[in-house]
């Protein structure tokens, strides 16, 4: 039908060109955050472009919900503004009529933001983790570029290496600065240094040196020279792997594992998809066509709904991993508290707009007799 077909096409383009322009934003935004954590040394620098497109794939769900609630919402704006709702109320049309058209170009995207928030959003997140935690696994020998001041990853130790050899297990003229847990500070300088296993622990051995060591308060020093010494740069190679990220975890491991955190992850992805449902109906129910309000007030409007109602979810997770409200609870007074609301909305907009085009149409019926 020329009715569907014709919203359809204008939805399509809408949202393809708002896609593109949310897509572009969260990735320059997700680059600018990414080249920070590089430049902390959380991120390995020369894995920036694998941690920005996992990052971006995970975030996808909520840029494709957003870039769908605009389509809606601008695609409707201008119906409105340009008057072709009202041929489509006079020809016969309800605001209702036009869930139909849009429910079937937005099925689709619906059903990929569901399944890439309960399988691409653990997924990425998990591959982020790893690239992350082998990069912090490292010793600290490892984190050091010759001719280069580096912070080892406690933080409470600076390392300077003149020069080190191909495969990085030896350096020459190396400089430590360390703090102890006590609050003593040591400063080491060597000759040269090696990196040895001793029990699957990592040392670096260093030889021909001497060592300065000042007193919590300053008071005295101690200077001591050595031939060879020890110590620790690297954890242990057992034990290193840590416990799993929350939002890295599968989608079938929160249901088979139902903690209060892991309730509170499932409840967020669950409420993505609801989130996204509600905002079709959102759009549809809402929008309408303000001259005063010019053409930035559905777009404020848009923008605020979804900050608020993205704020709300994500605040639902921290309460349902507190064990302030339930799982069923909590998505039953969001998520089913939006839908019978807009519901209700949408009915009464359908209702007033249907007794409207009915009044309209008696006039014109009314005024052709009258002219006959």
């Amino acid at each position: 039908m020329l009715f569907h077909s014709s919203i359809r096409k204008e939805l399509a383009r809408s949202f393809g060109a708002t896609l593109v322009v949310l897509f572009t934003i969260v990735l320059t935004m997700l680059l600018i955050r990414t080249l920070g954590l590089a430049s902390r040394g959380s991120v390995n620098p020369e894995e920036i472009a694998l941690v920005l497109g996992y990052t971006v794939i995970g975030r996808m769900p909520t840029i494709l919900t957003l870039a769908l609630f605009i389509a809606i919402v601008f695609t409707l704006s201008r119906m409105y503004r340009d008057s072709e709702m009202i041929i489509w109320f006079s020809s016969g049309r309800s605001l209702g009529g036009f869930l139909g058209p849009v429910m079937r170009f937005s099925w689709p995207i619906l059903l990929v933001i569901s399944l890439g928030v309960f399988f691409v959003w653990p997924w990425a997140n998990q591959q982020t983790d790893n690239l992350r935690d082998r990069f912090e696994r490292r010793g600290d020998l490892e984190r050091v570029a010759p001719g280069q001041f580096q912070e080892s990853s406690s933080g409470r130790r600076v390392f300077f290496i003149d020069k080190d050899t191909a495969d990085g297990t030896e350096g020459r003229n190396i400089f430590i600065s360390s703090t102890e847990s006590d609050g003593r500070e040591t400063v080491t300088s060597a000759r040269s240094g090696r990196i040895e296993w001793v029990k699957d622990q990592q040392f670096l051995m260093l030889n021909n040196g001497q060592r300065l060591e000042t007193a919590p308060d300053q008071s005295s020093q101690r200077v001591s020279e050595f031939e060879e010494y020890g110590t620790q740069i690297g954890a242990s190679a057992v034990g290193q792997r840590s416990a799993q990220a929350l939002k890295a975890r599968k989608s079938w491991d929160l249901i088979t594992q139902p903690s209060a955190a892991n309730l509170g992850e499932l409840g967020w992805r669950i409420g993505m998809g609801l989130t996204s449902l509600n905002f079709v109906l959102i759009a549809l129910a809402t929008t309408t066509s303000n001259p005063r309000a010019g053409r930035g007030g559905n777009l404020f409007f848009t923008l605020f709904a979804f900050v608020f109602y993205y704020n709300l979810l994500n605040l639902g997770q921290s309460w349902v991993a507190n064990g302030l409200f339930s799982l069923g609870g909590f998505m039953l007074m969001l998520h089913g508290g939006v839908f019978a609301l807009t519901v209700l909305w949408l009915t009464k907009r359908h209702f007033n707009l249907s007794v409207r085009g009915w009044i309209s149409a008696q006039r014109s019926r009314r005024a052709t007799e009258v002219a006959a």
